[in-house]
């Protein structure tokens, strides 16, 4: 995406923002240039900060611990077809299960906290980079594992060489697909048992203090999260995986 094309999108969203403020008129829409103050305002006093470090801490915590665990078991299913034919029914009853659900019964079990905020996003991370690793590791062509073999490479050696690098950018796309609902089963999760993260941020300003200017900046920073992330993620395919750009 061009950043000339980036630029108008914003702007064209902030024009339709202020329109709609300026017809409807009422407190629960504040208009942008209202919101940007609140934000500004916030973030200097260093209250938006902490909150959105608290829930960037834990969408990175939950995000590395779900590639560490589910890109190697991914990998491990698509070379074993018996394993996989094993794991398989548990994963296809498990992966629809909408994750946001399982909140209640993660704070019974994990408490306060951040543990159980990490919980929830790393379950939803876990399925998505295991089911696509998997795939892209069993789709992988065996004469080229065939070739490699005869060249003396052992089972450590095609993990390495062939089934690793085949898997990274399943990994990336699986991160790219699950940014989104992350962030928005962040919200959800913070608004239980906890006084720190944008989601509680958002949830108090706008249903306990009825600031809608701060609410609305809450929601900016959020979106602002979930954007940067997905950014990270196309620069991380740039410079781990750039033969998927090769001309």
């Amino acid at each position: 995406m061009k950043r000339r094309d980036l630029l108008l999108a914003v702007i064209a969203l902030l024009m339709l923002w202020q329109v709609a403020a300026m017809l409807l008129r009422q407190p629960i829409l504040p208009s942008p240039i209202a919101v940007a103050g609140v934000f500004w305002r916030e973030l200097s006093s260093g209250e938006l900060g902490e909150h959105f470090l608290v829930s960037l801490w834990r969408v990175l915590a939950s995000t590395f611990l779900a590639i560490l665990i589910a890109a190697p078991l991914g990998v491990i299913l698509g070379q074993s077809q018996r394993l996989n034919n094993l794991l398989s029914p548990v994963i296809y009853l498990t992966y629809p299960i909408p994750k946001v659900v399982l909140v209640p019964i993660v704070l019974l079990f994990f408490g306060i906290g951040d543990l159980p905020k990490i919980v929830i996003i790393f379950l939803i991370l876990f399925f998505q980079i295991l089911v696509l690793v998997r795939d892209q590791a069993a789709a992988i062509r065996p004469e080229l594992i065939q070739s490699v073999r005869s060249l003396g490479a052992g089972r450590r050696a095609l993990f390495r060489y062939v089934y690793l690098p085949a898997s990274v950018p399943a990994v990336l796309t699986a991160l790219r697909l699950s940014v989104g609902t992350a962030v928005a089963v962040l919200y959800v999760a913070e608004l239980f048992a906890t006084q720190r993260g944008l989601g509680y941020y958002i949830y108090y300003s706008g249903s306990t203090l009825f600031d809608y200017a701060a609410m609305y900046a809450g929601i900016v920073a959020l979106s602002m999260m979930g954007l940067g992330l997905y950014f990270i993620v196309d620069w991380l395919e740039r410079r781990i995986a750039p033969w998927q750009f090769a001309r």
